[in-house]
């Protein structure tokens, strides 16, 4: 399998010219600390993974945004077809305050997790990704903690399902980020450790 930064001659470019595009645009529309969430540091992430043929980097954001994918379109398609939301966090899709160019750049949920799906492909599944991705999103729960408490960025306040605090600070990370790895991660982590071959195994 093909690995380093020649490895995607084509994907490489186009992930650059997104993060070109989608980069400034985020930041303009919703400021720097929306960049702390875990779906858009997945996209830097992965997009620096793709650029350099990492397949550490993009296995490990596979991990993290396949399922936060998928609940994202469910949500979105559940709120065109009923008017609700089914698990909520895409209300900002219909938020009229922001240009709706920028919004619809959030395809990316869509994108992002068949582009990892594409890549690794080529570069194999690296079985480190599940402990990398793990300790991102400790870093990124923990400083999301920092910003104001109505944003709640990756649920650091207030868990997506009953929209509660779980105790103090400490406690309530703790049990977002279990959540998270135990029904996010360690499935997706076993789903790609089965479908792909292992990220420097020869054919």
């Amino acid at each position: 399998m093909s690995a380093g930064a020649n490895a995607f001659p084509i994907l490489r470019w186009v992930a650059l010219s997104w993060l070109l595009v989608w980069l400034p645009s985020y930041v303009w529309a919703w400021g720097w600390a929306n960049l702390l969430h875990l779906c858009d540091m997945a996209v830097i992430l992965g997009c620096v993974g793709i650029w350099w043929g990492s397949s550490l980097l993009i296995s490990s954001q596979a991990v993290g945004s396949l399922a936060a994918g998928i609940l994202w379109a469910l949500d979105v398609g559940w709120r065109l077809t009923t008017g609700r939301f089914l698990v909520g966090g895409t209300d900002y899709m219909w938020d009229g305050r922001y240009p709706l160019w920028v919004r619809l750049l959030s395809g990316f949920h869509i994108g992002l997790p068949l582009a990892l799906l594409w890549a690794m492909r080529k570069v194999g599944y690296d079985r480190r990704a599940l402990a990398l991705q793990a300790a991102i999103a400790a870093a990124l729960f923990v400083a999301a903690r920092f910003l104001p408490s109505d944003l709640n960025v990756n649920y650091a306040f207030r868990d997506p399902l009953f929209h509660r605090a779980w105790g103090p600070a400490p406690i309530h990370l703790a049990v977002i980020f279990f959540f998270a790895v135990a029904f996010l991660y360690w499935p997706t982590h076993l789903f790609l450790s089965w479908m792909f071959p292992l990220a420097g195994a020869t054919k």
